[in-house]
């Protein structure tokens, strides 16, 4: 099989750690900072489904909007009590995640390779510009592609035809990773090759299909090359 041609990254989970958020929860929240990481995670994701598929995403809204709702609700379900500066604070801090420490090594591998690479992510413009930057890796990106102007979220096949459209390349020659296993599923249905980071030791998707290649960290996209 031939080396791809672009690598193209899912943003949250993926480049930066979603529950990096746990650290400055648990500081707000005692007790609670793991808790709510997940929740708040779990129904970010939901939410996102949610405004897509209903009405044919005329309840769309942005994914900072949805982020700071999905908190707001996460804060309701485990009876803490939210008040203006401690969401002020998690909010920012949600706009600078710390990336994954072998994040940084690995583009500029790829970099050195010559291979287009991009982020494709449900974040909207600000966001993620605000992560690209608090992370120092915008150097080492060639494209950062939000769904944003699509007003539809991943999984909508809409959604990953943004990333042939920007690289000029077609499904088949980009390498599509995540480390979210629905994600990994779509994008593989969609025609990407595709990497699932199974960080977490967790089954894939039980609707007969795999993923091109199953790694543990980002290192495993070099693999390919």
């Amino acid at each position: 099989m031939e080396k791809p041609r672009a690598v193209l990254f899912d943003a949250y989970g993926t480049l930066f750690d979603v529950y990096g958020i746990g650290a400055l929860a648990e500081r707000l929240f005692p007790g609670q900072g793991h808790a709510l990481a997940v929740l708040w995670r779990d129904k970010q994701i939901e939410y996102t489904r949610l405004v897509t598929t209903s009405d044919d995403g005329a309840h769309y809204r942005p994914f900072s909007e949805l982020t700071q709702a999905a908190l707001r609700y996460a804060c309701k379900r485990l009876a803490l009590a939210l008040t203006d500066d401690a969401e002020r604070q998690l909010m920012q801090q949600y706009r600078e995640l710390p990336a994954f420490p072998e994040a940084r090594e690995v583009l500029q591998a790829l970099h050195e390779r010559g291979v287009a690479t991009g982020i494709l992510s449900n974040g909207d413009p600000p966001m993620l510009q605000a992560a690209v930057a608090s992370a120092g890796l915008a150097p080492l990106l060639d494209h950062v592609i939000s769904v944003d102007p699509l007003r539809r979220y991943k999984t909508h096949p809409q959604a990953y035809a943004l990333g042939p459209q920007a690289t000029g390349q077609a499904a088949a020659d980009i390498l599509f990773v995540s480390s979210n296993a629905w994600d990994a599923l779509a994008a593989t249905w969609f025609g990407f090759r595709t990497l699932w980071i199974n960080r977490y030791g967790l089954p894939f998707e039980e609707l007969g299909t795999q993923p091109t290649r199953t790694g543990e960290t980002l290192h495993d996209v070099l693999a390919f090359f």
